[in-house]
């Protein structure tokens, strides 16, 4: 059995694959975290914080990390040549400006049209809606990764968004531990499913409708 650690990381690796030679790149908290860590050495990009880093590296080995470094969510972070350090609306900026090439977000729901909502759950204490906003609308493509359902067993990939929501229709891909699933204008398109689960697993845990692609891949 796959632990929730292995799994965040199989998430993370899919996700790295999107990332081209030469792009900026955003990442939210969680699991859009340990996409340095799967990305290729050959891939050359520079990582964006809006805490005020372009020049994200690897996560720092244990008892190596700086005090000084860390990313927006608050975990310790290295660099890589050519890092610059600036303040956050600088760095808000950059995010409003559109120079971001992709963004990697978590999210708590997405409908079937590409809406977001991944910054706050009624009666609970989180967060805050940070830099998402500005990310889900601004950056040229927004990949979401995230669990297929919540803790409950739901769907979180929905007909209609129930929690609040970040940016309307501004999803391009959705990376689950289930499946990969591409935002169309003619709606949801299965890519890719994860194994052990199969195409019919996906469509049960999934609301929103899908259409099958007809070159799909099974992940192992």
């Amino acid at each position: 059995m796959i632990d929730k650690h292995d799994i965040r990381n199989r998430i993370a690796k899919r996700a790295a694959e999107e990332i081209q030679d030469g792009m900026i790149v955003n990442l939210g908290i969680g699991i859009p975290s340990l996409v340095p860590d799967h990305l290729p050495q050959h891939i050359k990009v520079m990582f964006h914080s809006e805490n005020g880093i372009l020049g994200i590296g690897k996560s720092p080995q244990k008892g190596l990390e700086d005090p000084m470094l860390c990313n927006a969510g608050g975990f310790p972070v290295t660099t890589i040549p050519g890092v610059s350090f600036f303040d956050s609306a600088t760095a808000f900026g950059m995010i409003r400006s559109g120079y971001l090439d992709l963004t990697i977000l978590g999210g708590l729901e997405v409908s079937e049209k590409g809406d977001l909502a991944n910054w706050i759950v009624p009666g609970k204490r989180v967060p805050g809606i940070g830099g998402a906003m500005e990310l889900a609308k601004k950056a040229k493509k927004v990949i979401v990764v995230m669990n297929h359902c919540n803790k409950k067993g739901e769907p979180k990939i929905l007909q209609t968004c129930s929690l609040p929501l970040t940016a309307k229709r501004c999803v391009s891909m959705i990376m689950t531990d289930m499946a990969v699933i591409e935002v169309t204008n003619q709606g949801l398109l299965l890519k890719e499913v994860l194994s052990p689960n199969t195409i019919e697993d996906v469509i049960l845990s999934t609301e929103a409708s899908l259409q099958i692609s007809e070159n799909i891949k099974i992940i192992h």
